[in-house]
């Protein structure tokens, strides 16, 4: 487990009859942003409740930080859940205060702490209004800025976007990419594919209470089959043609348009456009099409059946 943030290893939990994690194991190397995807219901919560104390396993082993102690791993940890625990009632600033007091830190420390984060959340104009009056964004920033408190090293972040415009969103993927540039190491979980794609190092999906891939944005893409070109033509001569010269194409009459398998490579696309050149023709349009982790969700979960506009496009004309 070394240079390990977050170790897990055969972590069961179930609720009576209702099994939620059935044997998963985890590991996250320090100053990484590992994300977490399932579907609803999958058990993704129950994780970080486990790995930030809040929840036993009924079996299994974590190591956090360093600690196997409660106590020890929720002095490196910080939490922000799905939902707010930002006191509407006192303003930001008495918020930011308020956790001060909870880490016991002096009245000065935690002054200067509150102001500092406030400051990094652009948040000091609004941080004597009530948090009622802020906006998602600005409670979701706050909720993030009193986690910080602390100084933790290690951080969950539970759909931590859910519900924000995507102005929010996009600032606050800001927001935890400077945390992990300084050395924090960031466990996500999230309902937006786009968002691991985005942020995570590793990304692992857990359904039926199990892991049942784990890798990179690309790797996870390259297990699932469907990459395509399609090429369309203007003349329907040289659609012909182009069909006679490639092969296992996919033809498309009525579009004048061709699909042939490929994983996108360079190499891929220069045979197509070789075996076009060959034959003397030249597509008005070609367009690229991979699997993305919509792709991926869909196939590894079964939650729902990959179309046209969950892959990802690339257009050369």
């Amino acid at each position: 487990m070394t240079n390990q943030a977050i170790a897990a290893r055969g972590l069961r939990k179930a609720y009576g009859e209702k099994t939620v994690l059935d044997g998963v194991d985890l590991t996250v190397p320090e100053g990484t942003i590992f994300s977490l995807l399932g579907p609803n219901g999958a058990g993704k919560t129950t994780a970080v409740k486990i790995l930030s104390t809040l929840v036993t396993p009924d079996a299994g082993e974590i190591r956090v930080g360093g600690h196997q102690h409660p106590q020890a791993i929720r002095s490196v940890i910080g939490v922000t859940g799905q939902f707010s625990a930002v006191d509407g009632l006192i303003t930001g600033e008495e918020n930011m205060l308020l956790m001060a007091d909870l880490h016991h830190l002096s009245r000065k420390e935690g002054g200067r702490v509150a102001a500092d984060l406030l400051e990094r959340f652009d948040l000091t104009e609004a941080a004597r209004k009530p948090a009622s009056t802020y906006s998602g964004g600005m409670k979701r920033r706050l909720d993030i800025a009193m986690t910080l408190v602390g100084g933790p090293r290690i951080i969950f972040l539970d759909e931590p976007t859910t519900g924000l415009d995507p102005r929010s969103r996009h600032t606050m993927w800001q927001i935890i990419r400077e945390l992990v540039s300084d050395g924090v190491t960031v466990f996500l979980t999230t309902q937006y594919l786009e968002e691991a794609d985005e942020l995570a190092d590793r990304i692992a999906v857990l359904n039926g209470g199990r892991i049942v891939a784990e890798g990179t944005a690309d790797e996870l893409k390259r297990q699932i089959p469907g990459g395509h070109v399609r090429l369309r033509f203007a003349d329907p001569a040289a659609y012909r043609s182009a069909a006679s010269a490639l092969r296992e194409v996919t033809r498309d009459d009525e579009a004048l348009a061709l699909q042939l398998p490929s994983g996108g490579t360079q190499r891929e696309l220069r045979a197509v456009l070789d075996r076009l050149d060959a034959a003397g023709v030249e597509a008005d349009e070609l367009t690229v099409h991979t699997p993305d982790l919509d792709d991926v969700f869909f196939a590894l979960t079964g939650t729902g059946v990959p179309t046209p506009q969950n892959q990802s496009k690339e257009t050369v004309r």
